[in-house]
């Protein structure tokens, strides 16, 4: 067969027909949720010594626990929904009281942190405003239902036992701020509630 032969024979394949693209008119619904949380930190003045270096493994934290669908216990920080013109800080005490019974009084900011999810249906993309709490009083308790455990935990070993990378970064920004923080403390003569 020569070259003019085999071009007859291409140019009488049929034509493929171009694929119509098609839209899906189902567009997922998006919403924007806010929260707010953070760290309770008990023990800030106690951990200075007289030298002035701050002892970390005496500095505590509340975290909470909750069961993967695994049944895995992931540590992360308290937090929870901004209600209707409530402020932030005040969304971050009152959700680390709920999740812990702990009451706390923020005294700085710690970081935001945002990411997307899906739940029924509806694509969310959550903001979560992150504070530094002073403890003022409460007992540990688990007794809200979204909780399976709380817990005091050394801030030397915060980032270790933290679930999620987003909270293990802040947990690095609270530990490099927390020894002058602490140091504040005790030149101010506060000391922790006990």
């Amino acid at each position: 067969m020569t070259n003019h032969a085999n071009r007859k024979r291409r140019k009488r394949r049929p034509a493929q027909r171009p694929q119509r693209q098609t839209r899906s008119t189902n567009k997922m619904v998006t919403r924007d949720e806010t929260s707010a949380g953070g760290l309770v930190v008990s023990g800030l003045a106690e951990a200075v010594g007289e030298d002035g270096e701050v002892d970390l493994t005496r500095i505590y934290v509340a975290l909470i626990g909750r069961l993967d669908r695994r049944g895995r216990l992931l540590w992360s920080m308290p937090k929870g929904h901004v209600e209707n013109g409530e402020p932030k800080d005040l969304t971050a005490q009152r959700e680390v009281w709920e999740e812990t019974g702990i009451h706390g009084e923020v005294f700085s900011e710690l970081g935001v942190i945002d990411y997307w999810f899906v739940s029924d249906g509806v694509r969310i993309h959550k903001t979560v405003h992150h504070f530094l709490l002073r403890f003022v009083d409460g007992i540990l308790n688990d007794e809200d239902p979204e909780v399976t455990e709380v817990s005091w935990i050394p801030v030397a070993t915060l980032i270790e036992h933290l679930a999620y990378a987003d909270e293990r970064k802040l947990a690095r920004i609270a530990h490099d701020q927390l020894p002058d923080l602490a140091r504040k403390e005790a030149a101010a003569g506060k000391a922790t509630p006990r």
